[in-house]
């Protein structure tokens, strides 16, 4: 199963603004983005210029790390999003919002995307009822997600659902940490993507 090595740190600095990939050290002085605000490398405090297609890419980069998605599987995404109706980027930005990982962090039932994706792997989550281990799972409105009763014991589970707390459930859901569940109320608004992105950057990026 493929994955993302690269230091995560680093990721954040590459893309200039924090990508929340580590859980809870970002929202303490030990993230390496608070210490140093600029792209890694020795060149990383350099004034650069770039062309118009460095910065598309930088957008669609800044994105796929965000949500955590392999180069394979943000083109799949962005080819259903060009072939349904209405406004490509706004329903490509709204696929990614969907997914079952980036819905469980937003929930508060994981600490990061990658633990949330572990939690889907290794069975812990329930999809209405059922179980699902397939982070790239598309929510719909009206789903109920939750940590099956079994796993809500788990250290690292209650760990994650604790610190969790401290961040804002986006309007489009609705979370219960009690119970270790929430629930989809809508489909998400372009105003309730977390990351800032120019999103038409990156539809031109792939119809070049």
């Amino acid at each position: 199963m493929s994955c993302i090595n690269n230091s995560v740190c680093k990721l954040c600095r590459r893309e200039n603004m924090k990508l929340f990939l580590k859980g809870e050290r970002c929202y303490t002085d030990k993230c390496a983005f608070e210490r140093r605000p600029y792209p890694p490398g020795q060149h990383g405090q350099q004034r650069l210029k770039f062309s118009e297609f460095a910065l598309q890419l930088r957008e669609k980069q800044k994105v796929k790390r965000y949500y955590g998605v392999l180069e394979k599987q943000f083109r799949r995404v962005f080819a259903i999003a060009s072939k349904e109706k209405g406004v490509t980027g706004t329903r490509f930005l709204q696929l990614l919002e969907m997914r079952l990982d980036n819905v469980m962090y937003a929930l508060g039932l994981a600490v990061s995307r990658r633990d949330a994706r572990q939690f889907i792997r290794h069975g812990h989550v329930l999809v209405n009822g059922k179980k699902v281990n397939i982070p790239s799972f598309t929510v719909n409105k009206g789903d109920n997600i939750e940590i099956r009763e079994a796993s809500r014991t788990l250290a690292r589970v209650m760990a994650s659902v604790e610190t969790s707390k401290r961040r804002t459930v986006p309007q489009w859901l609705e979370a219960d940490h009690a119970h270790f569940r929430g629930t989809v109320k809508d489909l998400p608004a372009r105003e309730n993507v977390g990351v800032p992105v120019e999103e038409n950057s990156i539809v031109e990026f792939y119809s070049r």
